[in-house]
């Protein structure tokens, strides 16, 4: 099973919780509405995102769009609102859905959300460098091509109504369109529950974002020599070793090395064994990762 980290999401409809005690129950990560269109701002923004910050959950903000408004006013009326909470650790989410009525939607061609949202991107991502920015929105919206490449998902959708935490991890992660779900809200009642394809160390790790450092999510894998046989091909050490432990199949406490040792190779069968589609045809405990097996490495542990 893939590891999972718990979560909620809030707006002024939701009272003040007690996030301290969320935490003590198992909850990793919380986000919180701040603004939506051009001028409006969340109620209850602050005292949510405080809350939040205080209990030492990983935290994140979102904005709801009106892609037929000026996606530069929208993005300064974000960046304005999470300005004072906004530190290292911090995710933002542009909350990509239409009304039902259509009307923050209407008059646009999906090439023109598209543009918005793309904009809306840039301006927060130059507004706080390095730091996460992705999009929440449904199955319909990537269908219709209204959501940028490259950049973290927030997926809503809810096959039970009311459901617990452990039957969504239990369940296949959602795979819309054939894009890749970091977060899927799947239930709202009672509250919008969440679930991040990442264990809580991992998930802390990612929300580090893009700092210039070769420890960080953000990292490029290495490429691979030429004619290699996918079994013999490997990344440097020392890469292996943080995706491992950013994926949770290396204990964060095992040190560092230049050397490709027991260690590192006891995680690539443990990744291999959940995953054997990557490892050597064949064999039943396989300690060398090849190109498609780093690949999905990376992405397990860092999503980008």
């Amino acid at each position: 099973m893939t590891s999972t980290s718990r979560g909620l999401d809030v707006s002024a409809y939701q009272s003040a919780q007690n996030w301290t005690a969320l935490k003590a129950d198992g909850l990793t990560f919380a986000f919180a509405k701040a603004s939506e269109g051009e001028k409006s701002r969340d109620a209850r923004f602050a005292t949510h995102i405080k809350g939040i910050k205080g209990a030492g959950l990983v935290a994140g903000a979102y904005h709801f769009a009106w892609p037929n408004q000026s996606a530069a006013k929208e993005a300064a009326n974000y960046i304005a609102a999470v300005k004072p909470y906004a530190g290292a650790g911090f995710l933002h989410w542009l909350d990509l859905e239409r009304y039902s009525d259509g009307r923050n939607y209407r008059g646009r061609s999906a090439a023109q959300i598209k543009a918005y949202a793309s904009a809306w991107i840039a301006a927060v991502k130059k507004a706080f460098p390095g730091q996460v920015v992705g999009v929440y929105t449904s199955a319909s919206d990537i269908a219709a091509g209204h959501v940028p490449s490259g950049v973290p998902l927030w997926y809503p959708a809810y096959p039970w109504g009311a459901a617990t935490y452990a039957r969504a991890e239990a369940a296949t992660r959602p795979k819309p369109s054939n894009r890749t779900v970091t977060f899927w809200q799947f239930t709202s009642t009672p509250l919008d529950r969440n679930i991040a394809y990442m264990s809580p160390s991992a998930l802390r790790e990612w929300a580090k974002g893009d700092t210039g450092n070769d420890d960080e999510p953000s990292y490029t894998p290495p490429k691979f020599p030429t004619g290699l046989a996918p079994g013999k091909a490997k990344p440097s050490a020392v890469t292996l070793q943080r995706a491992l432990k950013a994926a949770g199949y290396m204990a964060k406490s095992v040190a560092e090395s230049p050397n490709y040792g027991p260690k590192t190779q006891a995680g690539v069968v443990k990744f291999h064994n959940a995953h054997p589609t990557y490892r050597a045809k064949g064999k039943t405990s396989d300690p060398a990762i090849g190109p498609k097996g780093w690949a999905a490495l990376f992405r397990l542990a860092y999503d980008k």
